[in-house]
């Protein structure tokens, strides 16, 4: 009896997949009135000796039972045997209802996964369709709904980073009082939520919302809506892992409430809810980033537009004044000169109404020789009165005056009126020998046709030609008795006009021909014509590729550097050296035909062997190389020797960039620098590893900007005659951890080269401010700025930033740049250096004489103090020309009104020579060492 009853059971749950499936039998129970009924349920172990009248299949689920199949007995059931017979008559009804029930209950779940398919095709077609955010959250809504009760929903974004809450859809049939969609609220404004402490379990829940408060730990909150009936919400879960926010469903009524398949639906649906939302948003954003960007670009088209107007203005002006500088030339009299005047500034305002007033000397009355006018064409010769041409005559400035501006003049008795009024009048004085001999004058009737201070601007330029034109023929009428003479004075004038005419027509035809060249120049090097690093770049690039494809495609790179060219330009100057280095270019071309010879600047080149069959072939190379400069090179009846050392590094897959393969070469040339000069040397692993020693001194300068080992060093700067301190100059040091105190020779190169150059650069200003306020008040601090960090273009915003943020004066600081900054951008360091002098921050230009010493940079720069370099110093005892050097800067600096510095003075004759020179400022270690703040005097 038990192993079919167990088999009963098991076949249901299986079927079911029920949990709770049990047998069950009633007994006949009578009544005092003669009728009888079932009684209870009783468990089918307790059978034995019951007075059995029928039994049921029941199943639990949710709290409720329900009764699968029964069967009643006819006679009571009291042997195993018959006990058995009628459960096995029980089964067979059981399996047939347990079949038909199987069966509607799997087209059920088809039907429901179909229905939550198409739920999620609508959702994804919602994301990809034109219609807003509120549109597309209502259908979800409706989409939801299809799925399960939920005429109360709502979507809850959540930001981690802020810890915040944004409700993007919310709709409460109960709650009327919702939050303001799309507000983002504050984590610590909702202590009782209850969508928040779920999102913070990651989990999601189920339940009357008392229930599920009392298991999140959540106190009740009523300003947050009223007790739902049943409470559903699951986390929407994003990338990583991170849940983006919540999907909550509830229900008010008590019939209404929400199974295990509902949470399972609506945790599958939330994902794909946040895949819409989240392409929603991102469609959003893309819309909005093309509307910002086709506004940036329209307001980029209408400043272009403005800018084109603006130059074909100038271009007009511009031939308008040749034309006027022409005339005044070619005009065969002053009537022609005149009229042909009259034209050029009728093409560039309005001059319908024009005339020339001059002032007749013998009878002292006004004359026009020149009059066209719209309403008065004749304009008679009058006496001196007070009308507008007069007024200008009497204060020898221009007038530009409306109707009101003269009616005022009017009313003040300043003028009186002569012929039809004026809308708008403009006159300039024409200005002979300083005294104004006439007037220049436009009118315009019309008040929609004015004049600007453009007009004004133009006709004082016109009015000044005239007058030039005048003084001739006034000279030509004075000087009648020496007619020769004077043709001689028109002929010589006529040809300073034709050589200033030709001048101007050379400089145009040369900045055609630079804008020719710019193409050319931008992958050449303008000294020597060889290919410039960009090109090698270039090629190098292509070579890369072209190996990596095929290994069998060698190639190698050789970099060049000219052996000791630093003393050919310390010695013979840089004209010379440029001279050299074009004899360079020619030989190294020459010996490495067809191969690419690129020059990378200085005296540095490089040759790419870009087919290498044999790599003996760039060794061979390479020794052609050093063998060209055998013969000297004649330069200025001198001969002058030089010799090259070559690095030479080879295609290896290891190389991603063209950069690193020079890089290499560059090492390898060094090594032969080292090991004697005029040599070549191959990259091995030997110079890989003193490559990583670099990388390791680059990771001790990182170390050192986190440690803030870097300390400013003060040398003292002093008046040459009495030894006075003047101020101060912050030298670099390195409180190495493990080296010691380092110069900056010992850590430049790499710092520079590592970018690390501009942090140390910023960390020293910063510190030598700081530390400024312990120097006298009467001195000022010179700080070294490097020309990477001088080229960020709100430089002068951060340096004087940092002097006030240290309650520095700016006038107490100056800045020490070298030539080379100079050259790069120069625009943008003149816009710099003259906002910083306007602050008070002066500039002083480092090693003068060792750069290119351009009197440009004195001339366009606001260049306070030139410091003359070490070297000239070192050499005033000896016979060279240093002496000429120095005196020629003293010069140039007295005659720019440009303060002089002479640095490295270490003996009282240095100091002494500099003083009969007369310089009168100076530094070095005759007067002091370079100390730290707290070792200074």
């Amino acid at each position: 009896m038990s192993s079919l009853s167990a088999r009963v059971i098991e076949e249901a749950r299986s079927r079911f997949d029920l949990h709770d499936v049990r047998l069950c039998w009633n007994a006949e129970r009578a009544h005092a009135d003669g009728s009888s009924d079932l009684t209870g349920c009783y468990p089918v172990e307790d059978l034995e000796g019951a007075d059995v009248r029928r039994v049921s299949l029941f199943s639990a689920a949710n709290g409720m039972h329900a009764e699968i199949a029964w069967r009643e007995t006819t006679a009571q059931v009291r042997s195993a045997d018959a006990w058995e017979e009628f459960l096995r008559d029980l089964a067979l009804v059981s399996e047939r209802v347990l079949q038909r029930e199987s069966l509607a209950h799997s087209v059920r779940r088809l039907e429901r996964a179909e229905h939550v398919q198409r739920a999620l095709f609508a959702i994804a077609n919602m994301a990809s369709s034109d219609l807003d955010m509120p549109d597309m959250l209502h259908g979800i809504h409706e989409i939801v709904g299809w799925l399960m009760y939920a005429e109360n929903f709502f979507i809850a974004l959540y930001e981690p980073e802020r810890d915040s809450l944004r409700f993007l859809y919310f709709v409460d049939s109960v709650d009327k009082d919702s939050f303001s969609l799309n507000d983002e609220i504050a984590a610590s404004d909702l202590p009782n939520s209850l969508t928040l402490a779920m999102i913070r379990s990651g989990e999601s829940q189920m339940g009357p919302s008392e229930r599920v408060r009392t298991t999140l730990g959540v106190a009740k909150d009523p300003t947050l809506g009223p007790e739902s009936e049943d409470w559903l919400g699951v986390p929407m879960i994003g990338a990583a892992a991170a849940i983006r926010g919540a999907i909550v469903v509830q229900s008010y009524l008590p019939d209404t409430r929400y199974s295990e398949e509902d949470r399972a639906i609506l945790n599958y649906v939330a994902q794909h809810i946040l895949t819409a939302l989240e392409r929603k948003q991102a469609q959003t954003e893309l819309e909005s980033r093309v509307v910002d960007r086709t506004r940036e670009l329209a307001a980029a088209i209408g400043e272009l537009q403005q800018e084109v107007a603006e130059r074909q203005r100038g271009e007009r002006l511009q031939r308008a004044l040749f034309g006027i500088v022409e005339c005044a030339a070619a005009a065969e009299s002053m009537a022609d000169f005149y009229a042909s005047v009259h034209g050029i500034v009728g093409g560039l305002l309005n001059a319908r109404n024009f005339y020339i007033a001059l002032v007749e000397d013998a009878t002292g009355e006004l004359e026009f020789p020149y009059s066209v006018d719209e309403i008065n064409p004749v304009r008679p010769r009058r006496p001196l009165a007070k009308g507008m041409t007069e007024y200008v005559l009497r204060t020898g400035q221009a007038l530009l005056a409306d109707r009101a501006k003269i009616d005022e003049l009017v009313a003040a008795d300043e003028v009186q009126r002569f012929g039809t009024r004026a809308a708008y009048w403009l006159g300039v004085p024409l200005v002979c020998a300083d005294v104004a001999a006439g007037v220049l004058a436009v009118q315009s009737y019309s008040s929609e046709t004015p004049f600007t201070a453009r007009d004004q601007e133009l006709l004082t330029f016109v009015a000044y030609h005239i007058a030039n034109g005048l003084e001739r023929k006034r000279a030509q009428e004075s000087l009648v008795h020496d007619n020769v003479r004077l043709e001689a004075r028109v002929n010589e004038r006529t040809r300073e006009l034709a050589l200033a005419n030709r001048d101007l027509t050379g400089q145009i035809r040369e900045r055609e021909r630079i804008e020719a060249r710019l193409t050319h120049e931008a992958f050449h090097d303008a000294l020597t014509g060889l290919p410039n690093r960009a090109l090698l770049l270039q090629r190098l690039e292509t070579a890369m590729q072209h190996f990596q494809k095929d290994p069998a495609r060698r190639y190698a790179v050789l970099f060049l550097d000219l052996d000791r060219f630093k003393v050919v330009n310390d010695s013979v100057g840089h004209l010379i050296g440029d001279e050299m280095l074009k004899q360079a270019a020619l030989r190294l071309a020459g010996a490495c035909a067809p191969f690419l010879v690129a020059r990378l600047g200085g005296d540095e080149f490089a040759v790419l062997i870009d087919s290498l069959p044999d790599p003996s072939l760039a060794a061979t190379v390479a020794q052609r190389l050093i063998d060209v400069f055998n013969d000297p090179i004649r330069l200025s009846k001198k001969e002058m020797f030089t010799s090259a050392s070559v690095g030479i590094a080879y295609s290896d897959e290891h190389y991603t960039r063209a950069e690193e393969l020079l890089r290499d070469a560059d090492t390898a040339m060094y090594r032969a620098k080292a090991r004697g000069r005029q040599r070549y040397e191959i990259f091995d692993e030997n110079l890989r590893a003193e490559a990583m020693r670099a990388l390791d001194l680059e990771g001790d300068l990182r170390h050192a900007l986190t440690r803030r080992e870097f300390e400013p060093y003060f040398q003292t700067i002093v008046s040459l005659s009495d030894g006075r301190i003047l101020g101060y100059e912050a030298l670099l040091r390195w409180n190495h951890p493990t080296r010691g105190l380092l110069a900056p020779n010992d850590f430049l190169a790499a710092a520079e080269d590592s970018g690390c150059i501009e942090q140390i650069d910023w960390q020293i200003f910063t510190a030598a401010c700081e530390y400024a306020h312990r120097l006298p008040e009467s001195t000022y601090v010179s700080i070294n700025v490097s020309a990477r960090r001088l080229r960020v273009p709100d430089f002068d915003e951060f340096a004087l930033r940092t002097i006030e943020s240290c309650g520095l004066s700016p006038h107490r600081v100056r800045l020490e740049i070298t030539e080379g900054a100079l050259l790069d951008q120069p625009e943008q360091m003149r816009e710099i250096l003259l906002r910083l002098r306007k602050a008070g921050v002066l500039v002083q230009l480092d090693d003068f004489g060792t750069g290119y010493s351009s009197l440009s940079y004195l001339h366009r720069f606001p260049i306070h103090s030139l410091k003359i370099d070490r070297s000239f110093i070192a050499d005033l005892g000896a016979e060279s020309s240093s002496a000429a050097v120095v005196n020629a800067i003293l010069a140039l600096a007295d005659s720019l009104d440009v303060e002089v510095i002479g640095e490295g003075i270490e003996t009282p004759a240095q100091r002494d020579a500099l003083i009969e020179m007369g310089c009168t400022v100076g530094q070095g270690y005759l007067f002091s060492y370079p100390s730290p703040i707290n070792q200074l005097g």
